[in-house]
């Protein structure tokens, strides 16, 4: 069982936090795992989609960030993210796509899984080895596969990459959802 949305949230921003804390200034330009994108463009992903998400009421609450210093954003959009959180965990709100949520359980499953996922890309990005929770990472895989024609279509996501079978299970997540668990930060030269 996992835990509720707040604490959740805590534990999954709070590591992706502290990766972005270990950053050195060179670091956010090097590439990530996502083609095209560099560390800076990870956290500047998971800044930037949410306020859409919620739409204009809950959107606005969350304040403009500058990826300047992308630890730093982080840090604010995941203190202003807590505390919708701890606030208003049963707010319902209409989202466009999905019909109406409760606002703990849909940053839960959309937001929270999202930052869960791309504290690998981070990782990889900053040259740290990736330490995804095993747990999770089983949830959340169990939970996508029976979507993964949708997932495709999406467009938000990669072709899956096949991993051997006795590979973990976040390096099975990190295949299911299209990124080489094998990639690694190239070396500078």
């Amino acid at each position: 069982m996992s835990a509720q949305p707040a604490e959740e949230h805590r534990l999954v921003a709070g590591r992706f936090g502290d990766l972005a804390d270990r950053a050195g200034p060179g670091d956010w330009d090097a590439p990530a795992p996502v083609p095209g994108w560099t560390a800076r463009d990870v956290v500047g992903h998971l800044v930037e989609w949410l306020p859409g998400f919620l739409g204009d009421d809950l959107g606005r609450e969350l304040s403009e960030v500058d990826l300047t210093d992308p630890a730093r954003a982080w840090r604010l959009r995941a203190a202003q993210v807590q505390a919708l959180i701890e606030n208003r965990p049963d707010e319902v709100f209409h989202q466009h796509r999905l019909g109406e949520l409760k606002l703990a359980e849909a940053i839960d499953q959309y937001y929270t899984t999202d930052v869960f996922m791309h504290t690998w890309d981070l990782a990889r990005a900053l040259g740290i080895e990736p330490d995804l929770d095993q747990a999770r990472a089983a949830r959340l895989l169990a939970g996508m596969q029976p979507y993964e024609q949708l997932m495709r279509a999406s467009g938000e996501y990669g072709p899956r990459i096949e991993v051997a079978p006795d590979a973990t299970v976040p390096d099975r997540l990190v295949g299911f959802i299209g990124r080489d668990p094998a990639w690694r930060r190239p070396t500078r030269r």
